[in-house]
C-alpha cells in the first residue's frame, strides 16, 4: 500500500496541481507525457511520467494470466534473449546498469524485443517507443522488501508478478 496508495498517488496529486489552468489539464495522461517530454517541461513530465509508468506497472501485475509467455510472445522472446530464462537474466543485469532511480523496459522495436534502462520518470513511450513491460526500480519499489538487493526484486517481478497475458496483448498478440 505504500508504493500504491502513497508514491503512485503523490505523483497524480502533484500532476494535478501543476495541470491546473494549462493546457495539459484537458489532456489524457498520455498526451501530457509525450507533450511535456517534448517541451522540456520537466516538472510535469517528472510526475506525468511516474504516474503513466506506475499504471502500465500495476496493469502488468494483473492475476490469473500464465506464468510464462506463450504464443507469438514466447517466439519473439525466444528469437531476442533464447528464452524466459535468459530475458529474466537479461532484464536484471540491465536492471542494474540504471544508475540510480529509474525502470527497466522490455520494448517492441522493429520486430525485436529490446531492453531499455531509463532514469527517473523517463520512459520509451515518451519518446515513441512501445514498452511491452516496466519495472520500477526506484528504492521505494524494493528496499523495504530486498533492500539493497535490486536484482532479487527484478528476479522476483519477472518470476512471480508479470502477467504474460497482459504483456502479450500489448505486443498485439
Amino acid at each position: 500500500s505504500l508504493h500504491y496508495g502513497k508514491h503512485h498517488k503523490a505523483y497524480f496529486d502533484a500532476l494535478n496541481k501543476l495541470a491546473a489552468g494549462t493546457p495539459y489539464e484537458a489532456m489524457t495522461l498520455a498526451e501530457v507525457v509525450v507533450k511535456s517530454a517534448a517541451a522540456k517541461d520537466q516538472a510535469v513530465f517528472n510526475q506525468a511520467g511516474q504516474a503513466w509508468n506506475h499504471n502500465l506497472y500495476w496493469e502488468q501485475f494483473t492475476p490469473g494470466g500464465p506464468k510464462a509467455p506463450q504464443g507469438r510472445l514466447a517466439d519473439a522472446i525466444g528469437e531476442s534473449f533464447g528464452d524466459q530464462a535468459a530475458l529474466v537474466k537479461a532484464t536484471t543485469d540491465a536492471a542494474g546498469k540504471v544508475f540510480g532511480s529509474g525502470w527497466v523496459w522490455l520494448v517492441a522495436d522493429a520486430g525485436k524485443l529490446t531492453l531499455v534502462g531509463t532514469s527517473n520518470a523517463d520512459s520509451p513511450f515518451a519518446h515513441g517507443g512501445q514498452p511491452l513491460f516496466g519495472i520500477d526500480v526506484w528504492e521505494h519499489a524494493y528496499y523495504l522488501d530486498y533492500q539493497n538487493r535490486r536484482a532479487d526484486h527484478v528476479k522476483a517481478v519477472m518470476e512471480s508478478l508479470v502477467n504474460w497475458s497482459v504483456v502479450s496483448d500489448r505486443l498485439g498478440t
